[in-house]
């Protein structure tokens, strides 16, 4: 795993921790706050953040929902958001 796929995990985790136990984020979100440039490349990050989003509920961190319902990877399409693992 490379510096920048380490770097969006962890801010994915980091923004979940800032909000409430039932909030999520967008893919974006991370995106946005793990670019370090003010145009807008943080797009650019967009492929990546769910990739790491994908990682992090392999691991049992997150779920990945659309419609506020959790979704397999091979089922997402379109919007989708990250929530903290429900345990």
């Amino acid at each position: 795993m490379t510096d920048p796929d380490r770097r969006l995990e962890q801010t994915i985790m980091r923004l979940l921790e800032q909000r409430a136990d039932t909030s999520s984020i967008c893919p974006s979100d991370a995106a946005r706050a793990a670019y370090e440039g003010d145009d807008d490349g943080w797009r650019n990050l967009m492929e990546p953040a769910r990739r790491a989003a994908w990682r992090l509920v392999a691991a049992g961190e997150v779920e990945v929902t659309r419609s506020g319902q959790p979704v397999e990877e091979s089922e997402a399409r379109g919007p989708v958001r990250i929530r903290r693992a429900r345990r």
